[in-house]
């Protein structure tokens, strides 16, 4: 089984229609999904937000919300190793730190970062970090 870290644009796709590319990745049973704990707070940041953009109705967005916390485990910073944990902000700082703790724990769990953020793809690439899922 692969670990796949998701992260928040994507979980944020997967709330905005009721046919959904990224819920249809999240069903397949050769993965295991994982995520920072922090994207818990960042629901409820951008609540209003995913609701308006969303194609959904608002009972609908929280219908699919509930689909997906079904399917993915949220990790606690503190479970996530503190060498890993430099190394990712090391990474991450000159391309955008808000992406540490997916590349955090992507390093921690051994797993694949699924992004479609071509810059921080592209930036951490050019560092040599390859551990991107790809789900075409």
């Amino acid at each position: 089984m692969t670990n796949v870290i998701i992260d928040s644009n994507l979980f944020f796709s997967g709330l905005r229609t009721t046919n959904n590319w990224v819920r249809d990745t999240l069903d397949r049973p050769d993965l295991a999904f994982f995520t920072p704990n922090f994207l818990i707070v960042e629901i409820f940041k951008y609540k209003e937000e995913i609701v308006r953009k969303s194609k959904a109705s608002e009972s609908e967005v929280y219908d699919l919300l509930d689909l997906m916390l079904q399917k993915i485990t949220f990790v606690n910073i503190e479970a996530i190793d503190l060498g890993n944990l430099i190394h990712a902000h090391r990474l991450c700082a000159d391309i955008d730190e808000k992406d540490t703790l997916f590349v955090a724990l992507t390093l921690n769990l051994a797993g694949r970062y699924w992004t479609r953020d071509r810059r921080i793809k592209e930036g951490l690439e050019r560092k040599g970090f390859d551990q991107f899922f790809d789900a075409e």
